[in-house]
């Protein structure tokens, strides 16, 4: 192999880990958004568990992350929670860059 190829494939190689890091913290932001709105509509407990399960399973309905807003913002809507689309949206950021770095900190002790 040239010295081209390797760096090809470790190109490849970490484009793939960094896929495999960015997907696993979306699951993993998601679960928090949804403890997070669980809390704010007022469900604890295994309830707020399940209700978590359901957030990161509409991110399954189509790419990218409307489909895990609607989900919030119509399930707050359902239930008379006061956050705006701002707020919402703030807190989906916020707690993606938490779950990048709980991701990135498991990697690192394997």
């Amino acid at each position: 192999m040239t010295t081209f190829d390797d760096r090809e494939k470790g190109f490849e190689k970490k484009f793939a880990h960094d896929q495999e890091v960015r997907f696993r913290a979306t699951a993993r932001r998601n679960k928090l958004l949804g403890l997070w709105a669980a809390e704010k509509m007022g469900i604890t407990g295994e309830e707020a568990e399940a209700y978590a399960r359901t957030v990161v399973k509409a991110d399954l309905e189509e790419p990218g992350e409307e489909d895990v807003f609607r989900k919030i913002r119509g399930d707050f809507d359902a239930k008379g929670v006061d956050q705006s689309d701002h707020q919402i949206r703030r807190t989906m950021d916020e707690l993606m860059q938490v779950a990048l770095e709980q991701v990135q900190g498991e990697a690192g002790k394997s």
